[in-house]
C-alpha cells in the first residue's frame, strides 16, 4: 500500500467523517461515505496530482448525492404505537449550533454541499465549483439561495448566521 495514501487517510479520516456527517446528517452514512471515498481515491491515487483533498471531497459529495437520490423515503411501519407522545421539551435540549445544522440539513444536497464546503471546510467558492464540477456562478447561486432559506427559517435568529457572512 502507498505510504502517502495511508498517511493521508490517517491524518484526514476524522475531518472527512465530519464533512460526510454534515452532508448526510447520519454518522453511519458518514462512515460509509468516507470508506467509499477512500476506496475510490486509492484506486486513482497514482493519478491524483497535488492535494488529494478536493478529489476526495468531490467523491464524498457525489456519492452522498447519488445515495440520497436512491434512498427510499417512505414510512416504516411499526408493530406498536406509543401510548403517549414524548413530553420532553426538545427546544431545551437543542443548542444553537444544532438548530443551524438541522436547518442546513433541510437544504437541497447541492446547497448543503456548497455551505459545508465553503463555511465548514473554508474552501473558496472557486474551489467549491471545481469540486462540484459546476460553474462559479452556479456555486454563488446555490450559496445565495441557501443563505436566503436559512435567513427565513423560523428557528434561526439573525445573529446565529453571523459566521455565515464571509
Amino acid at each position: 500500500m502507498d505510504d502517502a495514501f495511508v498517511e493521508y487517510a490517517a491524518q484526514n479520516h476524522r475531518r472527512l467523517r465530519q464533512l460526510a456527517f454534515l452532508l448526510s446528517r447520519d454518522w453511519g452514512t458518514a462512515e460509509d461515505l468516507v470508506q467509499t471515498a477512500l476506496a475510490r481515491a486509492w484506486l486513482a491515487w497514482q493519478r491524483i496530482e497535488g492535494d488529494p483533498g478536493p478529489y476526495v471531497y468531490r467523491i464524498i459529495v457525489n456519492t452522498q448525492a447519488s445515495w440520497w437520490r436512491r434512498r427510499w423515503r417512505g414510512e416504516i411501519p411499526t408493530g406498536a404505537v406509543p401510548d403517549q407522545a414524548d413530553r420532553r421539551d426538545m427546544a431545551a435540549d437543542v443548542s444553537d449550533q444544532d438548530v443551524i445544522w438541522t436547518a442546513i440539513g433541510t437544504l437541497s444536497s447541492r446547497q448543503r454541499a456548497v455551505v459545508v464546503l465553503h463555511y465548514y471546510e473554508g474552501l473558496t467558492l472557486l474551489q467549491v465549483a471545481e469540486i462540484l464540477g459546476c460553474s462559479l456562478g452556479a456555486v454563488k447561486s446555490h450559496l445565495s439561495r441557501a443563505l436566503a432559506r436559512l435567513r427565513v427559517d423560523p428557528g434561526i435568529q439573525a445573529e446565529q448566521l453571523e459566521g455565515f457572512q464571509r
